[in-house]
């Protein structure tokens, strides 16, 4: 299973920038997946996830300005990330809990990590 993430880049404060990660390979099911972040001399953090039934989960510190979305035909999530503070600099990383076959325990499965950087 590959997870392929996209989106990053230089943003001032205040703007947008939205994240696609996307799931290929041997796939069954996925049942979460999810976008952490990890800051320069920082743990990596949970950003945003959400399950198979469509229920988000946001950190405090992005809710009201981030919004994640799964297309399942796809195997694909999205993060859209408005009013970006400099604190939102980061390595962004998706994750997904993936089946491969219906006989194998879910796995969790880490993309390559898109930067994403918000000038003041």
């Amino acid at each position: 299973v590959q997870l392929q993430a996209s989106g990053g880049g230089l943003v001032q404060a205040g703007g947008s920038l939205r994240l696609s990660c996307a799931a290929s390979g041997t796939i069954f099911s996925i049942k979460v997946m999810g976008w952490y972040r990890q800051a320069p001399g920082k743990q990596r953090e949970l950003v945003a996830a959400i399950s198979n039934r469509g229920s988000p989960n946001y950190a405090d510190s992005v809710k009201g300005r981030f919004t994640i979305s799964r297309d399942y035909a796809k195997d694909t999530v999205y993060l859209q990330m408005n009013s970006l503070k400099p604190e939102d600099t980061a390595v962004y990383y998706c994750n997904a809990d993936v089946r491969r076959t219906p006989s194998v325990i879910t796995n969790s499965y880490w993309g390559q990590g898109t930067e994403v950087t918000v000038s003041s």
